[in-house]
């Protein structure tokens, strides 16, 4: 009980910790969006007027540009945004002519549905698949899966995402090629399963290579220990060596791992999303970095910070769990 006790209250010290830099950090991100904006080439009120710019003259284009707010400087801009923003206000978006609280609000859900299943893929192929490659290092089946992990990891989402459509979507035809319904059709269950296993699993093999040879290294290790040779010694059976030595020992890298992956699960996210013209937080993202949208643009770049910061903590809690004799900085 103690123990348990103890464990609680390291938990509860990295939160409060990983809360006492994480705001700071959330407001540092919003603010570098807004000075990175202003420093690009494009206009942001080219964005907004389209065709109608090249036909106005610069008194209007600067008349129209002071009335919108357009000219302001960005540390205005920004502190105008985060002002309003702490009040629950996000601002509204100009590219989809709606409040940015009902942009995220209707787009996070699908950048869910595709990166939950995603990364619960990613954890389950390269644990198992990992724990198997250890267990029989110099079996085909092990040389052949850190061989395939190896090459997979190398190759960036953008990649396996063309890989993926040109085989499975374009030549043989087994799954559509993005959205998420046929043109004409509505949304339903099982067009959704059909149109998202394609991006999800392109996701998943994204990530599970990194995984797969982190448990592959820590089954080896594990399986060379004096515990295990202890173990064996004593004349327990190869099923409870596994289940009591080598699979706790592979949980371990793999929930840590995890956690550092989330950066890359968003990126990958991102571009899935841009591939297989997925309506989430990832397109959105892209879309408004390309249309100068700066209210929608600083808070989905906040909002996918702070998403990553909390994937981080939790992993941090499931290694805590697996293991109470880490320290884990916060």
């Amino acid at each position: 009980m103690e123990r348990g006790r103890l464990d609680v209250s390291r938990v509860l010290h990295m939160t409060l910790r990983r809360a006492a830099w994480a705001v700071p950090l959330a407001l540092l991100v919003s603010l570098l969006v807004f000075a990175l904006a202003a420093a690009s080439p494009l206009d942001p009120l080219a964005a907004v007027l389209g065709d109608r710019y090249q036909r106005l003259t610069p008194e209007q284009r600067a008349s129209i540009g002071e009335a919108s707010g357009l000219d302001a400087p960005w540390w205005q801009a920004w502190w105008w945004w985060i002002s309003a923003a702490v009040t629950g206000d996000l601002g509204y978006s100009r590219m989809l002519h709606q409040p940015v609280t009902e942009v995220v609000a209707e787009r996070v859900g699908w950048t869910l549905l595709l990166t939950v299943p995603a990364m619960v893929l990613a954890v389950a192929v390269g644990l198992l698949g990992g724990v198997a490659a250890g267990l029989r290092p110099g079996s085909w089946w092990g040389r052949a899966t850190a061989g395939l992990a190896t090459i997979v990891q190398s190759l960036p989402p953008y990649v396996l995402a063309m890989v993926a459509i040109s085989l499975v979507a374009v030549s043989w035809g087994l799954l559509p090629t993005g959205g998420l319904a046929r043109p004409g059709e509505a949304v339903s269950t099982t067009g959704l399963l059909r149109h998202g296993l394609l991006p999800t699993v392109v996701l998943a093999a994204s990530q599970a290579p990194w995984l797969l040879l982190a448990a592959r290294e820590s089954v080896l290790e594990t399986a060379g220990s004096d515990a295990v040779r202890g173990a064996r010694a004593r004349g327990l059976s190869p099923r409870t060596v596994r289940r009591g030595h080598v699979l706790p020992a592979a949980l371990v890298p793999v929930a840590t791992l995890a956690g550092m992956r989330l950066p890359e699960l968003v990126v990958g996210a991102v571009v899935v999303e841009e591939v297989f013209a997925w309506p989430g937080v990832g397109k959105a993202l892209v879309d408004s970095a390309l249309q100068l949208d700066f209210p929608l643009l600083a808070a989905l770049t906040t909002l996918t910070t702070v998403l990553v910061l909390l994937g981080s903590w939790a992993a941090d809690a499931v290694h805590l769990a697996l293991d109470p004799r880490v320290e884990i900085d916060a």
